[in-house]
């Protein structure tokens, strides 16, 4: 299974958190991350977004179809991104992409590569694309972590 963790782009300030928007960067750091992600992901992966405006707009840059999800909204723990992306289930080879918020974004990637959730930190915008490997039961492997200036 490859997972990718992509914390949405730089927003605006508010008072209403679901409703903050992507800044100018913040959109243009979507468009280069998506369009490198695009480029590398399988067509039948999942991508799985919080219901926040910031993360929908971030998510909309890959140019595909996604699911609202919104127990991915802020707050939600590491071990629930994990259970929703299906990552500990075993499943078939599949990619998922899950576009959230920060420091839960760290906190699952932390998890799913150590069992741990640390509070390890994720730029505006980055992502992180880690993957369980096939010929080793329980061995995971880091594939990418990208920020919006390297892509």
């Amino acid at each position: 299974m490859d997972l990718i963790l992509w914390r949405h782009a730089d927003a605006e300030d508010g008072a209403d958190d679901l409703a903050r928007r992507l800044t100018d960067r913040g959109e243009r750091d979507a468009a280069r991350v998506g369009a490198w992600l695009a480029g590398r992901l399988p067509r039948d992966a999942r991508v799985l977004v919080s219901p926040a405006v910031r993360t929908q707009s971030t998510a909309a840059a890959l140019k595909r179809s996604f699911e609202t999800i919104p127990a991915l909204a802020p707050g939600a723990t590491a071990q629930e991104v994990l259970a929703i992306a299906g990552w500990s289930q075993g499943a078939a080879p599949v990619a998922v992409v899950v576009v959230g918020h920060q420091p839960t974004m760290g906190r699952a990637a932390s998890l799913a590569l150590t069992g741990h959730a640390a509070s390890w930190s994720v730029k505006k915008g980055a992502l992180w694309w880690i993957s369980t490997r096939d010929r080793e039961e329980g061995a995971v492997i880091v594939r990418a972590v990208l920020s919006p200036e390297f892509a």
